[in-house]
């Protein structure tokens, strides 16, 4: 029974202990330092880049639907003419008939 007792402030005694400290910098924290700041440089200049490729699909977009829109107007301007066009046949057709 003791026993058990002594095992229960022993584990309350590891949770309450404090982390171990951390090590003074050295060298090797500078080659750290050194490797992050290349990192960040590399991710940096593909942001760069990405940003770069996002604007021009943004451009080749609004490219893409201005070259839609002028379709479609030509579509409906050749729809229109050719409905007059049959109009003017039909009638030339009905009036050589008579």
């Amino acid at each position: 029974m003791c026993y058990h007792h002594e095992e229960e402030w022993r584990e309350e005694g590891l949770r309450h202990r404090r982390p171990p400290p951390t090590p003074p910098p050295t060298t090797n924290s500078a080659a750290v330092i050194d490797n992050l700041r290349r990192r960040l440089a590399d991710i940096e200049a593909r942001l760069a880049l990405a940003r770069a490729r996002e604007a021009a699909l943004s451009r080749q977009l609004n490219d893409a639907k201005r070259f839609v829109s002028v379709m479609e107007i030509l579509e409906t301007y050749l729809n229109r003419r050719f409905r007059e066009q049959q109009h003017l046949l039909s009638r030339l057709l009905s009036s050589v008939s008579a």
